[in-house]
């Protein structure tokens, strides 16, 4: 049987929307909706207040504490995203990007510095461009330490 030009075009064609249609599915699963503990409601602490002081700078008010959905996710982060564990055996250690490899987030405060010394209790995360808004967690190893610093997703199930 001889198929025609036209028909071998329209064949062809709608096979081209469908593979790409399965395609675009399969890679952009839609992320489920956030769900903020109930601890991101309270107000901010004076520790967390001062670390949002020391990275955004004058800026504070019209970019985080203006815009009440923004500072919910930074206190989502702050709060329950960001853990500091130690691991003393070898074995548990695992392969990561070291602290010092992080670039600043000095954006809004451009003289913003390093930390000299990693100290577990005034370690400030929001100075640095960690991955928050990735679709897994992250690990990254403080320098010449035991620690690692552990980034929840946002999306967790």
């Amino acid at each position: 049987m001889k198929l025609n030009r036209p028909l071998l075009v329209a064949i062809a064609f709608f096979a081209l929307i469908f593979s790409v249609n399965a395609q675009s599915n399969n890679q952009s699963q839609p992320l489920p909706v956030i769900q903020y503990k109930a601890n991101v409601d309270s107000p901010l602490t004076s520790i967390e207040r001062r670390q949002l002081e020391e990275v955004y700078g004058n800026k504070l008010n019209s970019y985080i504490l203006s815009k009440p959905q923004r500072l919910k996710a930074i206190k989502n982060i702050l709060r329950n995203r960001i853990e500091i564990v130690e691991f003393s055996d070898p074995k548990d250690q695992k392969e990561s990007q070291l602290l010092s490899e992080v670039s600043l987030f000095n954006y809004y405060v451009p003289e913003l510095k390093r930390d000299l010394v990693f100290n577990k209790n005034t370690f400030n995360p929001l100075k640095y461009n960690f991955s928050f808004y990735s679709r897994g967690a992250s690990m990254y190893r403080v320098d010449n330490t035991n620690y690692f610093i552990l980034i929840k997703p946002q999306h967790q199930h």
